[in-house]
């Protein structure tokens, strides 16, 4: 069986450690949105930037894809509606500080379910559950 078509990269599964197959995420999805990397062992998988074989992030198995959907779900009104409007580098540098990460490792994309709860914790703390994203104050 050809584990990489068209990949240049060899990449390997975070849980089982077993090599990837490149395939299209049809695979997955039932329809094509592009090529990602899978593990069958573990069904877990990440997709590529557009027109590379880069990984998005990390693969990712269910648990992780929920708990990367709920940091998204937090931390896209930020840079999308709220005090970072439009400026999404500067939320994640933002998170980056507050995480005690350096910036070039702060991306939801690369968190394990550890990070991504203590990303929600911290944008929740701040926002006081707003759900633009901007600060609150104390009612007190």
């Amino acid at each position: 069986m050809k584990r990489r078509t068209n990949s240049l990269r060899k990449v390997y599964c975070d849980y089982c450690g077993r090599e990837t197959e490149y395939v299209d995420s049809k695979v997955i999805y039932g329809k094509s949105y592009g090529k990602i990397y899978l593990c069958r062992n573990c069904m877990a998988y990440v997709g590529v930037h557009k027109a590379t074989d880069k990984p998005l992030g990390r693969l990712a198995n269910a648990e992780l894809r929920n708990w990367k959907k709920a940091a998204h779900a937090v931390f896209d009104p930020l840079w999308k509606y709220g005090r970072f409007r439009g400026h999404r580098n500067a939320a994640y540098a933002w998170l980056a500080q507050k995480m005690g990460l350096p910036v070039e490792k702060t991306h939801i994309g690369m968190f394990d379910v550890g990070q991504c709860r203590k990303a929600i914790e911290i944008i929740e703390k701040e926002t006081k559950g707003d759900r633009y994203g901007r600060y609150q104050k104390d009612p007190r």
